[in-house]
């Protein structure tokens, strides 16, 4: 056995031997396909839950591990796979509760990869792939923390772990709330560490202490009956992209910031960020200028935004001198911290109901809420978390607003009231989650493979 003081030496050096076969895992993982939205094949969700269990059970840490599911509200179906593991804690130590999501987003537009987005490839200390950052890396600093600290510390562990590996983070975490509730005596815990977020750059770790909410909804427009010939009636009849186009434009005032009345903003102080980090690390073309008002970060953690994020109309291979009867958008609105998403839902439907140009007729559809986010930074945990990334990357972390959001936070704070939650993640600004050439920089998931280890190693250490 190691001596007290040898410990988190100890554990730090496991930590360092564990990231090879972690990675080597992770690209098993990213080579399964695990998109959770309808329309793609479940079966590969399936196989990456078997994969994530046989993973965790090679820990040797567990008393149990499971895949299983729970119902979806309000329908007959059932939600994704997702895989469970519980250890008990002895001796008075606290229970953490390790989360990450083991399902991806859909790769869109294949020709837009430089490599195949489920072929995991290095280049330039960067792995490839879709899920590589988000949020398989998530999976594999937990399990390769867990290895690190069965190998240094062996039987001489008390702390009590479980982790639950969910199945449809990306498709709107449909069965989470149920699947808290079904399984909430093996998930309960002191301290909840959620490893899907980001760091401030590739070297300088970060703890989420804010989250935007989200409300998204299908809007579709009709002006017309049936389609009309553009040239017979175009000058009196206003067609439906008409309509949606000149609606969508009254979101936004000249500067680009959201003009709806109701939607809240949070008066908080951010760090410095400059205009030419923002264009690097969002690709702004040059000579396109950012929008909204104020610091920039203000804009992105504590002021609500609206994006169309997709619209249903002719094509442009397809298009025709008509008169278009009806067009479809899905909106997507980022919500302020602690603004419910359902009252901004409400105050930006309002808004689209009195400013329909021409009378056209509005129908709200697949409306979805997230509330967000704000941590409560004074518990032990928050400063454990601290200490343990600032001996992991070797640099003081910093308090991180996201513009993001991650709505099952609200779930876990409703089911779990007592627990201190820590909101972390691999990711950092050139990750390009959700997007072509998804990648995680391969020193930063070292980095917080390690300081995850030294975390549980703080933990285990501490008597409740």
């Amino acid at each position: 056995m190691t001596s007290e003081q040898s410990r988190p030496a100890a554990v730090r050096a496991a930590a360092d031997d564990a990231v090879p076969a972690a990675l080597a895992d992770l690209g098993g993982l990213v080579r399964i396909p695990s998109v959770a939205f309808p329309g793609f094949d479940h079966a590969h969700v399936q196989r990456s839950a078997e994969a994530v269990q046989a993973l965790m059970e090679g820990t040797g840490l567990f008393d149990r591990v499971e895949i299983r599911d729970a119902a979806i509200p309000g329908t007959d179906e059932r939600g994704m796979p997702a895989v469970l593991a519980t250890r008990a804690a002895r001796n008075g130590r606290p229970t953490i509760l390790l989360y990450a999501h083991h399902d991806v987003q859909p790769v869109g537009d294949e020709s837009l990869w430089e490599s195949a987005p489920f072929e995991p490839t290095v280049r330039d200390g960067r792995l490839y792939g879709r899920g590589a950052a988000d949020d398989k890396a998530g999976v594999m600093v937990h399990v390769g923390a867990l290895r690190a600290l069965r190998a240094a510390l062996g039987d001489d562990l008390d702390l009590g772990v479980a982790v639950f590996i969910e199945g449809e983070e990306e498709a709107g975490s449909r069965s989470f709330a149920q699947f808290l509730a079904d399984n909430a005596d093996a998930l309960r815990a002191d301290v909840i560490v959620v490893a899907d977020s980001g760091n401030w750059d590739a070297a300088t770790p970060a703890v989420t202490v804010t989250l935007r909410g989200n409300a998204r909804f299908t809007l579709t427009v009709r002006t017309l009956e049936h389609a009309s010939h553009s040239g017979m009636f175009g000058g009196a009849v206003p067609d439906a992209m008409m309509a949606t186009v000149k609606l969508l434009s009254t979101l936004w005032d000249d500067d680009g910031a959201v003009a709806v009345d109701g939607l809240a903003v949070r008066d908080a102080a951010t760090p410095e960020y400059t205009e030419a980090t923002l264009r690097d690390e969002a690709g702004l073309l040059d000579g396109v200028s950012p929008i909204g008002r104020d610091s920039i970060l203000s804009r992105i953690w504590n002021k609500p935004s609206i994006t169309v994020t997709g619209i249903d109309a002719p094509s442009v291979r397809n298009a025709s001198n008509t008169l278009s009867p009806e067009v479809r958008v899905v909106v997507s609105a980022r919500v302020t911290p602690g603004q419910s998403a359902h009252d901004a839902y409400e105050a930006i439907a309002a808004h689209l109901r009195a400013h329909a140009p021409f009378g056209a007729q509005l129908e709200f559809a697949d409306v979805d809420f997230g509330d967000g986010f704000l941590v409560d930074t004074s518990g032990w945990a928050v400063a454990d978390a601290r200490a343990a990334l600032a001996d992991g990357y070797g640099v003081e972390p910093v308090d991180l607003g996201v513009g993001g959001s991650i709505p099952f936070i609200s779930d876990l704070v409703r089911e779990f009231p007592e627990a201190q939650i820590l909101v972390t993640g691999v990711e950092d600004p050139h990750a390009r989650a959700h997007s072509p050439n998804e990648s995680l920089h391969l020193e930063t998931f070292r980095n917080a493979l390690v300081a995850e280890a030294l975390l549980l190693e703080r933990l285990d250490a501490r008597t409740l």
